[in-house]
């Protein structure tokens, strides 16, 4: 079955008020391409569980979230992400559940088991309980009897997700160091839509990594968007890595309106090909000032 579709598309197949998972990790593989589309759309309400990036701080800058599920918002380099910590301080971001990793990671793993809850260890005795009164404890059944802090499951009403390559009917590969719960976002999430740095035959899919590198099966899969540089500017390795230079250029207008201002209306007022041309003409200047 051929899936492929444009990031609009794939948008436009998303709703106000849903649960959307975003995969990834900080500023590290994001689906950017896709949340650039949803900056052009008219989504808004948005329950966003993720292990949070610039994707948090573009949607929160935007007004688009009401709901963030997330164990940290980081920018890897940049400690915390500037539009994040501007919601949080402004009180702008309605709620947020804040999680310990491990306990994300275990939500998600319920969700994607269609599993009620999970049990772990992780947040007992922490303030993790505190901030989070709706969650509750478990008593092990067998003799230990061992208190544990029941997780509750993660569902998503869709899933957005970018990996290294993929074919036109849903097989997702990642050659970088590390899945980032990518599969499980697409397996707890109803709809995953995966975009790629490109699309090849599906007897092509080993030539770069092995059988281990195929991480999402075509069936978790709804929809593939082939969108080179489509993490831009968080990592993608090994087809790139993180670019720094403009990451710093956005970290410095987020601390101004009027720079902020300027930024949208740079990189964000257009379609992805007028932000790709941008970010190359960007980098251009750059490489020219450096000389």
């Amino acid at each position: 079955m051929d899936k492929r579709m444009s990031p609009d598309q794939a948008v436009a197949r998303l709703w106000s008020g849903m649960t959307l998972g975003i995969g990834g990790w900080g500023s590290r593989r994001k689906p950017m391409a896709l949340v650039r589309a949803i900056l052009r759309s008219d989504l808004t309400d948005l329950t966003v569980v993720c292990y949070g990036g610039p994707d948090v701080g573009l949607l929160a800058a935007a007004g688009r979230i009401a709901h963030l599920v997330t164990a940290f918002v980081t920018l890897d380099s940049v400690p915390l992400e500037p539009h994040f910590r501007a919601a949080r301080e402004s009180g702008s971001l309605p709620r947020l559940t804040e999680y310990d990793e491990g306990m994300f990671l275990q939500g998600l793993r319920a969700a994607a088991q269609r599993l009620p809850f999970l049990p772990i260890r992780a947040g007992l005795g922490s303030d993790v309980l505190r901030i989070n009164p709706g969650l509750r404890t478990v008593t092990s059944p067998y003799p230990d009897g061992e208190e544990l802090v029941a997780v509750p499951a993660l569902r998503l009403d869709a899933a957005l997700i970018h990996l290294n390559r993929a074919d036109r009917s849903g097989n997702g590969q990642y050659l970088g160091p590390d899945p980032y719960m990518d599969d499980l976002f697409a397996a707890a999430a109803d709809a995953a839509y995966l975009s790629c740095e490109r699309l090849v035959d599906t007897a092509d899919l080993l030539k770069e990594g092995g059988p281990a590198s195929l991480l999402i099966p075509r069936h978790d899969v709804t929809g593939v968007v082939e969108a080179p540089n489509g993490a831009h500017f968080t990592s993608c390795a090994p087809d790139y890595e993180r670019d720094e230079a403009f990451q710093r250029g956005y970290v410095r207008a987020a601390a101004d309106p009027d720079a902020w201002g300027a930024f949208t209306e740079r990189f964000l007022s257009g379609d992805e090909a007028d932000y790709q041309a941008a970010v190359t003409a960007f980098a251009a200047h750059a490489a020219e000032a450096d000389r």
